[in-house]
């Protein structure tokens, strides 16, 4: 994967400036709190954020966490450039702490990246739905990669839908980034797929109802 051939925020409609308030109808704040509960940030952790998008994610885990380092990576540079706008990165986030940390790069060669073993958790949000399955398998077997031994991967994307009425609130997401990639979530293979990257304890821990279909939060460790 290059960095021309990434899916922007909001899929092939690239709307990136209206990323945050398209999300927040998601039920945004009750998922990704919930992300950052099964995250449970610990001081001195190293946290990554995959397809951190505009950095919600990153920055909670921040604010509950000021002392984890979290990086957040994506390869779109102007995400990139509004989580900077918004998280102020020349600030500290309070004492002890620093201020997340923003990356450019693909989702499939964080260990080229960051280094291999350096992660105790890898997050991503709303990412993979969006890729092509040869793509949600390598960007997977990095997050394997980047984390050390008994590292937690938590996942937060559209899965099983496994109601007409959540099925049928999905085709928004379809319309927005193709059948053909987001179809696999809605069918359920990314437990298989977090499995078949080495992943050991794989669960999916909590399902949220939106108008947009169910976000699954997904829960596994590094083996």
């Amino acid at each position: 994967m290059s960095q021309q051939t990434f899916t922007p925020a909001l899929g092939r409609l690239g709307l990136t400036r209206l990323y945050d308030s398209v999300v927040a109808l998601t039920r945004e704040r009750l998922w990704r709190s919930l992300v950052a509960m099964h995250v449970a940030p610990r001081p001195d952790d190293t946290i990554v954020d995959v397809g951190c998008g505009t950095g919600s994610q990153a920055m909670l885990l921040h604010r509950l966490e000021p002392r984890a380092r979290i990086i957040g990576v994506d390869p779109d540079p102007e995400t990139l450039a509004l989580a900077r706008r918004k998280s102020g990165t020349g600030g500290t986030g309070g004492t002890g702490g620093t201020a997340p940390q923003w990356r450019r790069g693909m989702g499939d060669e964080l260990a080229g990246l960051l280094g291999a073993g350096s992660a105790d958790t890898v997050v991503s949000s709303l990412v993979l739905h969006q890729c092509p399955l040869p793509v949600k398998r390598a960007i997977l077997a990095s997050t394997h990669d980047v984390l050390r031994p008994g590292g937690r991967l938590v996942i937060a994307d559209y899965g099983l839908q496994r109601t007409a009425a959540m099925r049928l609130a999905f085709r928004t997401v379809q319309l927005a980034d193709g059948v053909r990639d987001t179809q696999p979530n809605a069918d359920g293979v990314l437990p298989k797929l977090i499995t078949e990257a080495g992943f050991g304890d794989v669960r999916e821990a909590e399902v949220v109802g939106t108008v947009t279909g169910s976000i699954s939060i997904y829960v596994a460790t590094r083996s």
